[in-house]
């Protein structure tokens, strides 16, 4: 929705450019602008109807409020800040979304303000867009100084709009899926190859060492239970024995007494 259009002029009438020019003065810009998008028309007039976005795209948008709206009409304040060139205006505007809105002014600096939206519907995703723009400011003096950033906006609006819709209208090109990874193959284990044996420890025997007798192992028949193990027999105390007695002497060994007198 652009700057608004002459209040009472009867332009929210679906006449193709045929905006009235009795009473205009001779400084009366006119603009006409007309494209052939990849877009949809419904998409496209989205766009252009709404106002509260402008200031996101719109670097001469200082500013946008819409003050009512339903499915015939919008009513919005816009606000121009460009280039040093600062003002304000209001526009209602008659809809019919996707094909139609024009552009009427209730307040503003002009003393003619008047423009119209045209879309064709050419496919699913392709439209016509048609733009239409009169203007002629009030003062000579804020046409000198605001008519050419002014200018400026209304010749750039619709490319300014078809910019927009390439970035939010536009679908993402599809992504096209990875291959999928095959993972590497595991190597089947050898059917010849043996199991690693552990080093072999060599066993050094000193000259002259006796070699103990290898350890016997003990089996264990499940069927057979192992015989108990009788304890050891207690050992009874013994008193020792008393020394013996010396033999008394034979008259074998009895040795001659000596008479010391003989």
């Amino acid at each position: 929705m652009p700057p608004g259009g002459g209040a009472g002029s009867g332009h929210g009438q679906d006449t193709r450019g045929a905006l009235p020019r009795f009473g205009w003065g001779r400084d009366v810009n006119e603009v006409r602008k007309t494209a052939l998008v990849a877009y949809p028309a419904e998409g496209m007039f989205d766009l252009i109807e709404a106002a509260e976005h402008y200031p996101a795209f719109l670097p001469w948008c200082g500013g946008a409020t819409i003050i009512s709206r339903d499915d015939a009409e919008v009513r919005a304040r816009i606000t121009i800040d460009y280039h040093g060139a600062r003002f304000n205006f209001v526009t209602r505007n008659p809809k019919r979304r996707p094909e139609f809105m024009a552009i009427t002014l209730e307040e503003g600096p002009f003393r003619h303000f008047g423009g119209e939206w045209h879309l064709t519907r050419l496919s699913a995703d392709a439209c016509k867009i048609e733009f239409l723009l009169r203007y002629e400011f009030k003062s000579t003096v804020m046409g000198k100084l605001a008519g050419p950033v002014f200018d400026r906006i209304a010749n750039t609006l619709v490319d300014a709009f078809v910019t927009r819709a390439g970035k939010t209208l536009a679908s993402p090109p599809p992504v096209a899926a990875a291959p999928p990874v095959a993972a590497p193959p595991v190597p089947a284990p050898s059917v010849d190859a043996a199991p690693a044996l552990a080093p072999a420890v060599a066993l050094v025997v000193e000259p002259g060492a006796a070699l103990a007798p290898p350890p016997v192992a003990l089996t264990s028949s499940p069927s057979v239970a192992p015989a108990p193990i009788a304890a050891p027999a207690a050992v009874a105390a013994r008193a020792p024995d008393p020394p013996a007695e010396p033999a008394a002497p034979t008259a074998a060994n009895a040795s001659p007494v000596t008479n010391p007198q003989e």
